[in-house]
Formats: structure tokens, C-alpha cells, sequence
């Protein structure tokens, strides 16, 4: 399931043809709804049945995008999408394939119905298909819709966290917030798009290594987490801090050069409406380091504290991940070049 569920991305991302592209997006839906419904039980199945229809759903729209296109212009080729219907289509798609605001819903549903590691690949990999897909058709796409789109996103992302006190439903809005900030640059400078999307990639891998390791679903089992492993949940405060984007740590980098392109194209508003809303996301990021490392919450004698028997996953990932999503600022200059 895991090769053909990267074969489809890789299928995506390799071609030219909008068929192609559809069926490798086929192929990715199709690997994943298994792995989503490994656990069997009823939450499992309700996800990968979400999962199952709004991807077919945004699935079936690149299609009819692609048809339009072809039966206007008579060319299938990926980056000559020049119908305006095909534009709007194609855009409504994509927004619903990557969980953006107004087509958000399905994301934190799905999240929370899986196990941690689908949940990773639900936020990581299977965003790669669709950001390729606009970064091919940035130029056809329309620039105050994404921008519009972007804003909502990470409004919204912000937001619908605050209330939540499961760290997968967290993780869900945190990446509708990131998106957004990678959808709003977008049409202006695909390279900071990218860059981006590489550090949220890491970042989150690294945070998902950590919560998986001390098996955190909820905030309450972050309070518990020191007896696992001290250097962990430290580990985990910096990780937090750096997906909210807090200088002198990596996930700083993002967010600055973004905010700085903007204020260059004379886009005050939207600039100072993003770093605002990046203050919601801040706000359940830091709920999180408090619970996990600034404080003993009130425990009662039944509480059980997690044992440090011999780890039987991997840190191998986690090590390095981490290490890159709280170090790498300095070298930001050598990435502009």
C-alpha cells in the first residue's frame, strides 16, 4: 500500500498529461483509505469514508477541469490550462485535495479517526501531489482567489484550534494554517512556496516522531510525557515553538520571508492580517509547551506515568528532523541564492 501510495505521487508529480495526473491521484486515494482503516473499528471506517468521498469528489472536478480544457483548446498538456471555467474548477479541487479553507471540514475528521503515523502521512506526504499540480499551474491560476483562499486558511487554522485538546485535531489546523501561508505566497513567488513547504514537511515529521514516540494523543498525555524521556518533551517545546514560528528557530524563516515579499508587492493588509492570525496558532502551540514541559498538572495517585522500558521505534528520523526544525535559520541567506 505504502509503495503504490508513492508511486501515485510520483506519477502526479512526473507528468505532463492531465490524465496521468488524475490517475496518479487516483492511485494515491485508493492506497490510502486501507491504511486509514487498518484499525477496525467504526471511527476508522467513518474517516477513510470521508477521506474516500472528498477526494474522489476533488478527484473528479480535476477531470472535468482537464475535459473542459481539452474540448476548448484541444491540448491535454498540464501547464496550457488557459479555459477560465477549467481555472475555477481546478482551483476548487486542489483547495479541497489539500484541506483549505472553505473545503476544510474532512481534514481533522479524518485525523482524528486514524493512527498517528497515517495522520503523518495524511499531512505530509499526501500534500505533494496537489502543491505540484499549482505550482505547474501557478500562472493560469488566479492570484486574488489564492490570496483569498490563503488568508481564510490561516484565519481559520488558527482559530478552530484553540478549542481542541486532541494533538492530531491540533496538528489538523496547524497544517490548514501552514497551507495557507503556502497558498497566499504562491502566486507570488513559487521558490518561497517550495521552501516552505520543505520546512513544514520536516517540522511536522519531526513533532509527529516525538508525539508518536510518547504515544501523546491528547493534550492530557503530553502531561506525562517527561517520565518517558526529559530531552524528549524539551525536545518537543522547541519543535512547538519552532512550528509557531518563533525566531531564532527554523520555522521562523518561512513566515518572515513571506511577510517581507508581500510588504515588497504592496500587500499591507494581507501581510498584517497573516501575522496576526499567526498569533491563533501560536496560542494552542504554546498551550502545548506549557502542558508538556513548563508544568506538573495536578495528577491523581490512579494516574499512570509511562514507563522508560527499551524504545522499540525508530528515533533514527527523529534525531536529524529535529535538529534541522530548530537550528536551520542561520542558514537562510545560502537558501535565497
Amino acid at each position: 500500500m505504502l509503495s503504490s501510495l508513492a508511486t501515485g505521487t510520483i506519477l502526479t508529480m512526473t507528468s505532463y498529461h492531465w490524465l496521468m495526473a488524475w490517475v496518479g491521484l487516483e492511485m494515491n486515494t485508493l492506497a490510502i483509505i486501507p491504511i486509514i482503516s487498518t484499525m477496525h473499528n467504526p471511527r476508522a471506517t467513518k474517516a477513510a469514508t470521508k477521506y474516500f468521498l472528498t477526494q474522489a469528489s476533488a478527484s473528479a472536478m480535476i477531470l472535468f477541469s482537464s475535459m473542459i480544457n481539452a474540448w476548448q483548446t484541444g491540448t491535454w498538456d498540464i501547464t496550457n490550462l488557459s479555459s477560465e471555467p477549467a481555472h475555477i474548477l481546478l482551483t476548487m479541487a486542489l483547495a479541497m485535495k489539500l484541506g483549505l479553507v472553505p473545503m476544510h471540514f474532512w481534514l481533522p475528521e479524518v485525523l482524528q479517526g486514524s493512527t498517528m503515523t497515517t495522520a503523518l502521512i495524511i499531512t505530509t506526504w499526501q500534500k505533494l501531489a496537489p502543491m505540484t499540480l499549482i505550482y505547474l499551474n501557478i500562472n493560469n491560476l488566479s492570484t486574488a482567489v489564492l490570496i483569498l483562499l490563503g488568508l481564510l486558511s490561516s484565519i481559520i487554522g488558527g482559530w478552530g484550534g484553540l478549542n481542541q485538546t486532541q494533538t492530531r485535531k491540533i496538528m489538523a489546523f496547524s497544517s490548514i494554517a501552514h497551507l495557507g501561508w503556502m497558498i497566499t505566497v504562491s502566486s507570488i513567488m513559487t521558490n518561497i512556496m517550495i521552501m516552505n513547504l520543505v520546512i513544514y514537511l520536516i517540522m511536522t515529521t519531526a513533532l509527529f516522531c516525538s508525539l508518536i514516540l510518547s504515544k501523546s494523543k491528547t493534550i492530557q498525555d503530553t502531561t506525562t510525557a517527561w517520565t518517558l524521556s526529559p530531552t524528549l518533551t524539551a525536545m518537543m517545546m522547541i519543535l512547538l515553538l519552532s512550528l509557531g514560528g518563533l525566531p531564532p528557530l527554523t520555522g521562523f524563516m518561512p513566515k518572515w520571508l513571506i511577510l517581507e515579499e508581500l510588504i515588497i508587492q504592496n500587500l499591507i493588509p494581507t501581510a498584517t492580517t497573516l501575522a496576526v492570525s499567526t498569533l491563533l496558532s501560536l496560542f494552542f502551540y504554546l498551550r502545548l509547551t506549557y502542558t508538556t514541559t513548563l508544568t506538573l498538572s495536578p495528577n491523581t495517585i490512579q494516574t499512570e506515568f509511562k514507563w522508560r522500558f527499551k524504545l522499540k521505534s525508530m528515533t533514527f528520523f527523529m534525531a536529524p528532523l529535529s535538529t534541522i526544525s530548530i537550528l536551520l535559520l542561520p542558514l537562510t541567506p545560502l537558501m535565497l541564492l
